[in-house]
């Protein structure tokens, strides 16, 4: 069976002991609920770290119009995942400074810099791993004891289930990348001092 949006829900209602839905749109309670709590806590538990299976890179478009003051230049945010959370902005893997004003990042730059951008988005469910679903589910849990079973004990063990998901997921992430070196040169030129 393949996992959607609502069979997530559905089963965090299941947690509480509610009755299941089939769509947001239905007329019961839970899934008026659940319509109004989903996208705000998977898009906080999206955010919360750096997730590896979440994080995109794209190259930007400089706009023609420049900023009024202390940037050079202005790029649209991509629309095109859904951007989350902006970590930073490179030329030629070197960071660089921006800031984002609206819509909109600006950084000092010219025409010929390449900019990527690294970000957090809005990845489709189907993309994500088991222990990121478990750790969502416990979190909308508890937002529905609190919310639909009026149970503040339940709310509570979710919350801290949740945490506890959390905490293993991040785990569980991390070794979705080549493990960093530490740059022992840094170190050595200071003791060298």
């Amino acid at each position: 069976m393949a996992v959607t949006d609502v069979t997530i829900a559905s089963r965090a209602l299941n947690l509480i002991g509610a009755n299941e839905i089939a769509s947001f749109d239905e007329a019961s309670n839970e899934a008026k609920v659940a319509k109004n709590l989903y996208e705000p806590i998977v898009e906080a538990a999206l955010t919360r770290t750096r997730w590896r299976f979440s994080t995109g890179q794209q190259t930007l478009i400089m706009l023609t119009n420049t900023p009024e003051s202390r940037w050079d230049s202005a790029y649209q945010m991509p629309t095109a995942p859904k951007i989350l959370l902006l970590h930073g902005l490179t030329i030629m893997d070197k960071p660089i400074q921006y800031d984002r004003y609206e819509d909109k990042i600006y950084a000092n730059t010219t025409a010929d810099d390449v900019v990527t951008a690294d970000y957090t988005y809005k990845v489709d469910v189907i993309y994500w791993p088991s222990y990121f679903t478990k750790a969502v589910m416990f979190d909308l849990a508890a937002m529905f004891a609190g919310s639909l079973a009026q149970k503040g004990e339940l709310a509570t063990h979710y919350i801290n289930s949740a945490e506890l998901a959390y905490r293993n997921a991040r785990w569980a992430d991390s070794s979705s990348q080549t493990a960093r070196n530490l740059r022992t040169s840094t170190l050595t030129n200071i003791r060298r001092r």
